[in-house]
């Protein structure tokens, strides 16, 4: 029975890479992965040319009639034939310019016949199958670490923490002996498949990876966890996946659009040719000589791997270097809003001064009746105000009423006009309450009282407080009846 493929996909730079070098390409024939690295801007360069020719093999690859596809070897000898001439226009285009040295890609992907999957593999991208609620890798990593994992030498949960976790073993660069690996798998219905970047895989555990691609039978949504918990696991690479479920054969689907995600997108590929044997400026690419990867693997002790291993991020410092946050980025944050803090602090802190700088009070200097600016508050133990004058006018001489709003500093105004003018009336009220006490009897008075302090509009308001103080009334004798208590000078 024949089957199609039903796909969803997504490329992004990730949280701290400066630009993209993963690439794919998706088909209802093909689904692949490259991730690029090295050079000054070569990685992305890399995975487009690895790409380009997977979708050339695979145009040809689709026929008006199914059963006219590639199967069994066959699709392993056109994916070997693509990489073959990704890996010979790598080495063209490095030897044409020398700014390109040290680029490659790794990839992983497969053709699809409607029955089988012809997979092709380079490098520490990945490929998973989960089918029949098992989840397993269909790829084994080309990395130094995974080497020290084959000889027994370290665990896998040893090696997914390891220093030296991304060098690789071979990648398509360019070097004749730098051979995929090939496999032929049988499809059931029903399967599911993700093929990776380790901008995924190297992210989170593939525990995790197993649960995310079966927590849900949406395609996108499952896209979707997966690259939210990359970004979670750090974001630090480009994240490329491919997700495809393996469904009865739908006309629809068959005639789906290839794809092209990543840097593929955007690259353009120059054209390159080998120099003339008779070029001055040619020498013999030594870099690309035969390299015995077992041996190169065996070379090194667990914690110091041999030299020679492939380094993706040795060329990454122009274009593609981590951007990983220092101490002193990762403080700026708290020092933006301790500043921002600061700055609210002294705007409220100079409104808060403006206004006190307004504010007048009456309030007792020793003993006698003083003028202060500002409020009669604290804060932190610091007074706010400032002494304007202080008067002759004692305390003691003023009504027991007034003489303890002075002593409360209960006397405020908005001016140091109202101010001067209540402590006139203060005076007033002295030196009447001074000549009573000495009399024995309340002086008379022939009309009416003075205003209190602080109202110069309606005599008899007390200053800084809301209630009033009648005048004395006139009898029809011509006596005056007693003075008011609030004034009352007791």
């Amino acid at each position: 029975m024949a089957l199609s493929l039903k796909v969803a996909a997504h490329s992004e730079i990730g949280l701290v890479r400066s630009n993209n070098q993963d690439s794919a390409y998706v088909s209802p024939t093909m689904i692949a992965v490259a991730d690029g690295m090295g050079g000054a801007a070569a990685g992305d360069l890399a995975s487009a040319v690895a790409v380009r020719e997977l979708r050339r093999v695979d145009a040809l690859n689709r026929p008006e009639a199914p059963g006219e596809r590639l199967a069994g070897e066959q699709m392993l000898e056109a994916l070997g034939g693509a990489l073959t001439k990704a890996n010979d226009a790598l080495a063209d285009l490095v030897v044409s310019d020398r700014s390109l040295e040290g680029m490659g890609t790794t990839v992983c992907g497969l053709m699809f016949s409607g029955s089988q999957y012809g997979i092709a593999h380079i490098g520490d991208s990945r490929g998973y199958l989960l089918r029949d609620g098992e989840f397993r890798q269909l790829t084994h990593d080309h990395s130094w670490v995974q080497s020290l994992v084959d000889e027994g030498k370290i665990t896998p949960a040893e090696a997914a923490e390891h220093p030296h976790r991304s060098l690789l073993l071979k990648v398509l660069n360019g070097q004749p002996t730098h051979l995929p690996d090939y496999q032929l798998v049988d499809a059931e219905l029903g399967d599911r498949l993700l093929f990776c970047s380790d901008g995924l895989s190297g992210m989170i555990d593939d525990d995790v990876i197993a649960e995310l691609v079966a927590s849900t039978s949406d395609l996108d949504a499952a896209v979707a966890a997966l690259t939210k918990a990359a970004r979670a696991g750090g974001g630090l690479d480009n994240i490329t996946l491919v997700l495809a479920d393996v469904v009865e054969h739908d006309d629809e689907l068959e005639a789906a659009t290839p794809r092209v995600l990543g840097a593929a997108q955007t690259v353009k590929i120059p054209r390159a040719g080998r120099p003339r044997s008779d070029d001055a400026d040619w020498r013999e690419d030594t870099s690309r000589l035969p390299i015995d990867a077992v041996a190169l693997a065996a070379a090194g002790s667990v914690d110091n791997p041999p030299a020679g291993l492939i380094d993706p991020d040795q060329f990454e410092t122009i274009r593609y270097s981590p951007h990983l946050p220092s101490r002193r980025r990762r403080l700026l944050p708290v020092l933006l809003t301790v500043l921002a803090l600061l700055v609210v602090t002294l705007v409220g802190f100079w409104g808060v001064r403006r206004y006190v700088q307004t504010q007048y009070f009456i309030g007792p200097d020793e003993k006698r009746v003083a003028i202060y600016r500002g409020l009669p508050e604290q804060i932190l133990g610091r007074g706010l105000w400032s002494k304007v004058e202080t008067s002759s006018i004692q305390v003691a001489d003023l009504p027991p009423y007034y003489a303890s709003r002075v002593e409360s500093q209960d006397l405020q105004y908005g001016s140091l006009e109202e101010a001067h003018q209540s402590l006139s009336e203060l005076g007033r009220m002295a030196e009447r309450c001074i000549a009573e006490r000495a009399a024995g009897t309340p002086a008379p008075t022939a009309g009416a009282t003075p205003a209190s302090p602080g109202s110069s509009a309606s005599p008899g308001v007390s200053p800084g407080v809301t209630g009033t103080s009648s005048s004395p009334t006139v009898t029809p004798s011509g006596t005056a009846t007693p003075r008011p208590d609030l004034e009352a000078c007791g």
